[in-house]
């Protein structure tokens, strides 16, 4: 191996070790981005595939911390072959290849959230990176919730309605992300509505997961801390 080589491998572990211990922090910046750029891209006409290509992203890179390697290659896959039928979706311009392939993005969603919480809440102190991936959970929960509103909304069309609206308009996807995020701080401002019982029955779940979410997440770090501040004394 010569001198160069040498380097080159070191370099690369080295970033290898960076993004691994900063790995949750990156993810949450990456996902705020990706809310921001929702409005923005609706709002420059840019085409919603540049959205779904940034969410696809945000995908892979919570996908990555899971574990056990088992787990991980599982969710790999499974993201792979969800992108590829999304892909072949687009192509074939077939609406229910579409819905099933945004389901399942929600569902590779899901678990990955699921392991950014067993991540945070296997904390022993309450540190930045074990923040970042409860932070993570939640962004990542509304997010493709908001997905999988748009993937309802497109399979039986009107099942969330925009207000004042007097044609039937499927919703974009960053307002699908918009009202998902909406319903989850339980705002209830009221400009879009859930008007089916499937869309009713998705919005109460998301309402009571993020209020639970936030009372058990909370009540966790508070005890870390003062735990924390008892060992210390």
């Amino acid at each position: 191996m010569t001198e160069f080589d040498a380097e080159t491998t070191g370099g690369l572990k080295w970033l290898v070790r960076a993004y691994a211990s900063r790995r949750y922090a990156i993810l949450f910046y990456s996902l705020l981005i990706t809310i921001a750029a929702g409005p923005l891209f609706e709002a420059l006409g840019v085409d919603a595939g540049l959205l779904e290509v940034l969410l696809a992203a945000n995908l892979l890179a919570a996908v990555l911390p899971v574990g056990p390697g088992a787990v991980r290659r599982f969710l790999l896959c499974a993201l792979l072959a969800v992108c590829s039928m999304r892909l072949g979706a687009a192509w074939l311009d077939n609406p229910m290849v579409t819905v099933i392939s945004l389901a399942m993005w929600t569902v590779v969603a899901l678990i990955a959230a699921a392991g950014a919480i067993r991540f945070a809440m296997r904390a022993r102190t309450v540190d930045r990176e074990h923040l970042y991936a409860a932070l993570d959970a939640y962004l990542l929960f509304g997010i493709f919730q908001g997905v999988l509103y748009w993937a309802l909304d497109r399979a039986w069309p009107a099942s969330i309605v925009v207000t004042g609206q007097q044609t039937e308009v499927l919703l974009s996807l960053s307002a699908s992300i918009y009202f998902s995020f909406v319903t989850l701080v339980t705002l209830g401002y009221g400009d879009i509505l859930p008007h089916s019982d499937a869309a009713r029955g998705l919005a109460i779940v998301e309402a009571v997961t993020g209020q639970f979410f936030l009372a058990v997440m909370i009540a966790h770090l508070v005890s870390l801390h003062v735990r924390g501040g008892n060992q210390s004394e």
